[in-house]
């Protein structure tokens, strides 16, 4: 072998190294139910959906919990719960916050003064972490009230989450100068994507994570 086809030969190999050697992006879902894929296959929650989707440069992690507020005073805070202390320990490139449907129960609403200072916590939190991740806050799909299987017992209602917990996401995000996801106005006028009013099916959680995915592989 001649020393030109050599140095071709070593150079090919090292940039295959660096390649090979770059870290993947890694993103972090935080939520509650929706984002954790309840009465879902794992395979079928919107992270997985959304891995699949940014492809194998990317890492997502699912830190859903089911039935966890971003109220601090809530019956279950998210804050509070392994997933939140996990997702913080990913030191994430890009974190995804979707919150604000179960604090919208009666029982959890009453701390709404709270809710912009709780959530400004969080965010500052991952802001604080040496990885510097771009944050994005979603506002809550719709809730669809008349649907099939709704269960009215468990106190979610879609004109707090209009009129109280989205103008506060909005007033967050201002305010922390991070990034937004409208999820609630994709989602009108397709109850058939959830399967008891709260909660997207399979397809559902796939029309959510195109949503996400979109979001962040536009420019801004």
């Amino acid at each position: 072998m001649n020393r030109t086809k050599y140095s071709f030969l070593l150079l090919f190999l090292l940039l295959s190294v660096v390649t090979f050697a770059q870290p993947k992006i890694k993103v972090a879902c935080v939520g509650n139910s929706i984002t954790f894929g309840y009465g879902l296959k794992p395979t079928e929650s919107y992270p997985t959906q959304l891995q699949a989707l940014l492809g194998d440069k990317y890492e997502v992690h699912n830190y859903g919990n089911s039935a966890r507020t971003l109220l601090s005073k809530g019956n279950l805070p998210y804050i509070k719960e392994k997933e939140y202390s996990d997702a913080l320990a990913l030191n994430p490139d890009i974190v995804i916050i979707k919150l604000g449907t179960n604090d919208s129960k009666p029982m959890n609403w009453k701390y709404q003064t709270d809710f912009i200072a709780d959530l400004t916590a969080m965010v500052k939190r991952f802001k604080q972490l040496p990885s510097h991740p771009k944050i994005y806050l979603c506002y809550p799909i719709p809730v669809f009230a008349r649907a099939p299987h709704f269960h009215p017992e468990w106190g979610i209602n879609d004109s707090i989450i209009v009129n109280g917990v989205i103008p506060k996401i909005k007033t967050v995000q201002k305010k922390m100068h991070v990034r937004l996801i409208d999820l609630r106005k994709p989602f009108l006028g397709h109850e058939e994507l959830v399967f008891d009013g709260i909660h997207p099916n399979a397809e559902g959680a796939k029309f959510l994570a195109n949503e996400i995915f979109r979001q962040l592989t536009t420019k801004h």
